[in-house]
């Protein structure tokens, strides 16, 4: 069976136990305003134009079958997104990198092989694989086979999600899972929506049905100025009476920024407040105010 990925990631240690190694999938239901990850947001596959590298060759423009390489007014050349279809086919022509693809098709045998690269760090770390993305639950049939294929090498398994699925896909992947890594993004349901796209009752009902059944859950909660800072009191009133593990705060960061100009995006919180330490510190008291195991990530 094949999966839609846009990255392999490899020694992490910030998204589970031990030495990891991340793999991104492809699509998202969510469209939160922060995502450093904006690649991650289309299933299809899309193009990163970096202009400053281009030489002016014009291959792109011969091999395109759509017309989305144009030159503007001032003769500088552009990508039409509208146009672009996500064939893909002129970043295999561009000799100076300037065009670059984001998303491939993989199979889960390649994609075991490539995670087994990594087996003897897991071993000695106590580390594995962590399933991201995106959200990696929509492609649930893909993840469910590379997951079952991992869990039968001993490798530990990690699923990053932030939980807007039927629960029949948690029921899917529930015995072949060893640890849920949860985003909790706002307590409140209208400020999730204004914020993600989505409304969080469906996202809330699975995390306490992952609580009740006893799975290891890492609850993540991005953090934001002027969009969930002021919700972190809420936040922990729902986590409290839960069966989590471990509840980790992540600070936003303007890493991603670059990608949105590359894919051709608006980045809505381009001059938005970093959080300070002090900020990030004062939510982490909150949290562990309320009985939580708290930490930064």
């Amino acid at each position: 069976m094949e999966g839609v990925i846009f990255n392999i990631q490899r020694f992490s240690i910030h998204d589970g136990p031990g030495a990891r190694t991340i793999v991104f999938f492809k699509g998202c239901n969510l469209k939160c305003k922060w995502c450093h990850n904006p690649e991650s947001l289309s299933s299809k596959g899309e193009i990163e134009f970096y202009p400053e590298r281009c030489i002016g060759c014009g291959a792109c423009f011969k091999v395109c079958p759509y017309g989305a390489h144009e030159l503007d007014e001032n003769k500088v050349h552009i990508i039409n997104r509208i146009k672009c279809d996500g064939c893909l086919l002129c970043t295999d022509t561009c000799y100076a990198n300037a065009l670059v693809a984001v998303g491939s098709k993989v199979d889960s045998d390649y994609l075991l092989k490539s995670i087994l690269t990594d087996e003897i760090y897991y071993k000695n770390s106590s580390g594995g694989v962590t399933f991201s993305g995106g959200e990696c639950m929509l492609q649930i049939d893909f993840l469910s086979e590379i997951l079952i294929k991992c869990k039968d090498r001993g490798i530990h398994t990690a699923v990053d999600t932030a939980g807007n699925v039927p629960w029949s896909y948690f029921e899917k992947i529930m015995n072949v899972t060893d640890l849920f890594l949860y985003d909790v993004k706002a307590a409140d349901t209208n400020r999730h929506k204004q914020l993600t796209g989505v409304n969080n009752e469906l996202i809330l009902q699975n995390l306490r049905k992952l609580s009740e059944i006893g799975k290891r859950i890492h609850v993540r909660i991005p953090f934001i100025v002027g969009c969930n800072d002021d919700q972190i009191e809420e936040i922990a009133e729902i986590l409290k009476p839960l069966n989590i593990e471990k509840v980790e705060v992540l600070s936003y960061h303007k890493l991603g920024n670059s990608k949105y100009t590359s894919l051709g995006i608006k980045n809505e919180l381009l001059g938005i407040q970093v959080p300070t330490e002090e900020m990030v510190d004062r939510a982490i008291t909150i949290l562990k105010s309320n009985g939580l195991n708290a930490e930064k990530s």
